[in-house]
């Protein structure tokens, strides 16, 4: 591919010059009254795309009226109307799925493969949410009183605030965005600074539903704080790092706002002596170094039960080394990290591990690509450290990048005790067709997700998210759809009877005697 094809199509760069300095209002697409705060890289050559401008307080403050107003209009039509805009809004995702995998790429450095499944990952939670938000609303008891009639309604809280990072800034608008959508909530989408212009660009498909419904909110943390704090939103909705998603729940405890937290992880994945060897390696490679290791549920402590180490290591060794590195347009497997501070503090964290005894097997440092033209861009070589310990500082961090640490252990309860020793609790792996092993994982492993044998699977109708200091709530599934729901509760006596079982003058032979 030549560097002017790493620049983007045509189509795309018209997109990127009409997007600069925007956001998505009630009106569509308007100015960013605030100053510029970022340059728009393209992370595989560290050249301008564009760049974003920070909305002033009162467009921010006209953002979440607008959002209130649409809220309530949307809130009125039926639920069935609500599900047939949410269908057309993803059908209309999917005209546009190429071109803002596209840009997706050009902004993020994720192979397009990955970029054009993201958006269809995005599409199927929309149709998925659109359907099940029309199915329930609430629920009949049965009474603690006869003749009475007990329910409860399901309610939406109002306007929720999306506040994204830059791994998938599609999908993981909609997991929360679709659902609350579809609760009859306003949304209000605060894009990641490394992802803003494809976030814009995909809000184009809500064009569909009413003016201000969707609205997608560029900015630095000023902007994020004002909408947090904000009294006219309604529900926060945050991933993340964990001091940024401690900051948000903080501020939403001061007027116990919702708030649902995904912060980090650190995912184990074990390998047991009764596993398929290629098969696990394989997967391995795969949850170690999709996105370039930027996924908060990748493999970042890869447990290898030691009587099948050195076989699985060849197998695993030989999967990663033939990975492709290169521009996310070209046919590669593997594109540059997101920015050059994530690359940076990836090189800190692979540094300290060495300095503290582990050894790089494969990997350690920025490649040589062919290309000349992506010489100033941010990548890293997927990476693999051996002879790592649980005293090492990588022990109790998240790598977010292209590497893995490997930890050979004796038995299954050590890999156990690996596996929860740190401070996550998102997802977990496990490879093993023994029954018991398969058990005791499911039921002891500390963590949101247990993926046995299928690694970094996600499914619409299963909700997605961790414990300890992964974060609080869930998305997706029925559990996702009701964090942006109240539940009320009734209790109704058509016939307005007394109820002297009761009420005053208590019965005297119900005194204390």
């Amino acid at each position: 591919m030549s560097s002017t094809a790493h620049r983007g199509s045509p189509q795309v760069l018209e997109t990127i010059k009409a997007l600069n300095n925007t956001y998505f209002g009630a009106s569509g697409y308007e100015r960013a009254g605030g100053a510029k705060f970022a340059d728009v890289l393209n992370p595989s050559t560290a050249g301008v795309l564009g760049e974003i401008s920070d909305l002033t307080e009162a467009q921010v403050d006209r953002v979440v009226a607008d959002a209130n107003v649409a809220q309530k209009k949307w809130n009125a039509l039926s639920a069935l109307e609500r599900a047939e805009l949410i269908h057309e809004a993803a059908r209309k995702v999917r005209e546009n799925q190429r071109r803002v995998a596209e840009l997706l790429s050009l902004e993020t450095g994720k192979p397009f493969k990955e970029s054009f499944d993201e958006v269809s990952w995005t599409i199927t939670a929309m149709d998925y949410y659109a359907e099940i938000g029309r199915h329930s609303i609430g629920t009949v008891h049965g009474t603690a009183t006869a003749g009475q009639f007990h329910y409860t309604l399901k309610e939406p809280m109002g306007t929720a605030v999306i506040i994204l990072p830059a791994n998938y800034p599609i999908v993981l608008s909609m997991w929360t965005g679709a659902a609350a959508l579809a609760s009859g909530n306003a949304i209000i989408i605060k894009p990641s600074e490394w992802a803003s212009l494809t976030t814009l660009a995909f809000a184009e498909a809500f064009d569909v539903l009413p003016a201000g419904l969707v609205q997608v909110v560029p900015g630095t943390a000023p902007t994020s704080i004002q909408l947090v704090n904000h009294k006219n939103t309604h529900q926060i909705s945050f991933t993340g790092s964990i001091p940024t998603g401690q900051i948000v729940a903080r501020s939403c405890a001061e007027t116990f706002k919702p708030c649902i937290i995904e912060a980090s992880g650190s995912d184990p994945f074990i390998v047991m002596p009764s596993a398929k060897i290629d098969v696990a390696a394989r997967g391995a490679a795969f949850a170690a170094f999709i996105n370039g290791g930027q996924v908060c549920t990748s493999t970042e402590k890869l447990i290898v039960h030691t009587d099948i180490y050195d076989e699985f290591m060849t197998a695993f060794v030989g999967h990663v080394a033939a990975l492709r590195q290169g521009h996310p347009l070209d046919k590669v497997d593997l594109g540059p990290m997101e920015n050059g501070r994530e690359l940076d503090r990836l090189e800190r964290i692979l540094a300290r591990a060495v300095e503290q005894g582990a050894t790089v097997t494969l990997g350690g440092g920025r490649p040589a690509l062919s290309d000349g033209s992506l010489a100033d861009g941010f990548f890293h070589q997927p990476t693999i450290l051996e002879n790592v310990t649980r005293d090492m500082d990588i022990y109790q961090q998240e790598i977010f990048g292209p590497a893995v640490a490997v930890y050979r252990v004796a038995s299954f309860d050590e890999a156990l005790d690996l596996a929860n020793g740190t401070p996550f609790g998102l997802g977990s792996n496990l490879y093993s067709t023994d029954i018991a092993e398969i058990d005791r994982a499911i039921t002891e492993i500390v963590a949101g997700m247990v993926w046995v044998n299928a690694p970094l699977l996600d499914n619409d109708a299963g909700p997605f998210g961790g414990r300890k200091m992964s974060g609080i709530g869930r998305q997706l599934g029925a559990e996702g759809l009701d964090t942006f729901r109240h539940t009320k509760f009734m209790m109704v006596d058509a016939n307005s009877s007394e109820q002297s079982f009761w009420w005053f003058p208590y019965a005297d032979d119900e005194a204390f005697s």
